[in-house]
């Protein structure tokens, strides 16, 4: 089951955004602002108890325009396409406006499940703010105060109630049936030509496979004996099949493509250089934990001034992906692109990579031993060992005390140790500090100075009884 997919659509000023904000405010969300279109679209996470969620803010619609259905088709349409849900907000301010009917309509036509979300109820009497909706004919209003918060839980506790909790930490297939890739990019980057040509390069099966339990499309295939899935993403399917402005800004399936791949190839294009998209799509695949691996295309023929400034600007810019294996490509012409397989297999292998406690206590102890932790209030931080805590992405449990007190300079000194003497590459790590005091002790957290003068104090009591025995 893929994550429930909610569409915010209304007029403008009704507070999308507003609800929007609410919804992602539990963890920190994507928020992909794609430009290009005639009104911008955000994409972000939410998460409600064991539920998680993806929202889309749709641009508002005026009903200036020539005919809802003609300004829909452009980009709500899509979002209303993609999404399970779709919670059409109106402003109880207002009250009932003709763009909110037209609307109405539409969703109707499309018989999608719609939620009517009436806003801005607060210092209002809701039956009767609500009065002229019913005639809307889409069921129940439900009145909301989004910028308070008031009944916004409530209400997406009863939208998510048919889906089931989710885990997302890994894919359901750890690999039995070939490394599922996913190919990931902004558009125009060249996402289709790298997909043909992985596919086309000494393949022996190749088929389109729909997902069942999945709504991405899978497409395995074999290269020199070896199985892979290559994971739909907006730019994977046939072209005849998909309307172009679908095509081109279909985030949705590129954000779950990544949640549901083993490794992301991550597209970018050295004739336009680095955009905010792709740091935004970057950040989302470190954040979900994927191996990544990096190809600048569209390589070939760029003035040697021109690599060099890429190469720079990678270098500045991408620093928090300097565990990925990085290809100057050229899907086009098919240049490089055979050694991404190597960095493929190498990055799933360190995902999925298990270590000994025995092992990883040990490189802790040789790393503290060449680099002590730092004192805090006059007392050592001590780490005592280390176990792994889980796979895809590897995480490192770490015990010692005063661990909260840790430096961020030292847990990235014990990241980089770890990295290279296991050689892991293409993957994040992630370390989890843990402090294990004696909650009775009553010198638990003091330090080695007050530990040594209550000592003191100690004897110095127990000598003077004993002299007066």
């Amino acid at each position: 089951m893929t994550t429930p997919v909610i569409a915010l659509v209304g007029r403008p000023n009704v507070g999308k955004s507003t609800l929007f904000n609410r919804l992602t405010r539990s963890r920190d969300a994507l928020v992909a602002d794609f430009p290009g279109l005639t009104r911008d679209r955000k994409y972000g996470n939410g998460m409600l108890g064991d539920k998680a969620y993806t929202v889309i803010d749709t641009g508002g619609i005026s009903g200036d325009e020539e005919g809802i259905d003609a300004a829909m088709a452009e980009q709500s349409l899509v979002a209303i396409d993609e999404a399970d849900i779709v919670l059409f907000m109106v402003d109880a301010r207002a009250g009932l406006n003709v763009a909110d009917e037209a609307i109405a309509n539409h969703l109707r036509v499309n018989q999608k499940k719609t939620w009517l979300v009436v806003n801005k109820v607060d210092g209002l009497e809701e039956h009767s703010a609500m009065a002229d909706f019913w005639q809307l004919g889409l069921g129940d209003p439900h009145p909301v105060a989004a910028a308070h918060g008031r009944n916004v839980t409530t209400l997406i506790e009863e939208v998510l109630e048919p889906f089931p909790a989710r885990d997302e930490s890994i894919p359901a297939d750890t690999g039995t049936k070939g490394i599922r890739i996913g190919v990931i990019g902004r558009p125009n980057v060249g996402k289709s030509t790298l997909v043909n040509r992985l596919l086309g390069e000494e393949r022996v099966v190749v088929f389109d496979e729909a997902g069942t339990t999945r709504d991405a499309i899978e497409i395995p295939f074999e290269r020199r004996g070896k199985p892979y899935v290559l994971v739909d993403t907006a730019g994977v399917r046939r072209r005849k099949n998909v309307r172009e402005v679908a095509e081109k800004f279909s985030i949705i399936k590129t954000l779950e493509a990544i949640k549901e791949c083993h490794v992301a190839i991550v597209v970018l294009d050295a004739r336009s250089g680095l955009v905010e998209q792709d740091l935004h799509l970057l950040d989302y695949v470190l954040t979900s934990g994927r191996a990544l691996v990096l190809a600048v295309n569209k390589w070939d023929g760029l003035e040697h001034e021109a690599k060099e400034s890429m190469r720079s600007e990678i270098k500045r810019r991408l620093g928090f992906t300097d565990y990925a294996d990085l290809h100057f490509i050229s899907a086009l012409h098919g240049t490089g692109v055979g050694d991404l397989y190597p960095s493929l297999e190498r990055a799933f292998a360190s995902a999925n990579a298990h270590w000994s406690t025995n092992r990883l206590t040990t490189i802790l102890q040789d790393a503290v031993d060449a680099h002590q932790p730092p004192l805090v209030r006059g007392r050592r931080i001590k780490l005592r060992m280390a176990h792994q805590g889980g796979s895809n992405p590897p995480i490192v449990v770490v015990h010692g005390n005063q661990t909260g007190s840790l430096p961020e300079a030292y847990k990235r000194y014990l990241t980089n140790t770890f990295r290279k003497v296991l050689k892991v590459r293409g993957t994040p790590m992630r370390f989890e500090f843990r402090s294990a005091e004696n909650p009775y002790d009553p010198l638990a957290g003091a330090s080695d100075r007050e530990k040594a003068k209550k000592r003191e104090l100690g004897r110095t009591k127990e000598a003077r009884n004993s002299r007066r025995r």
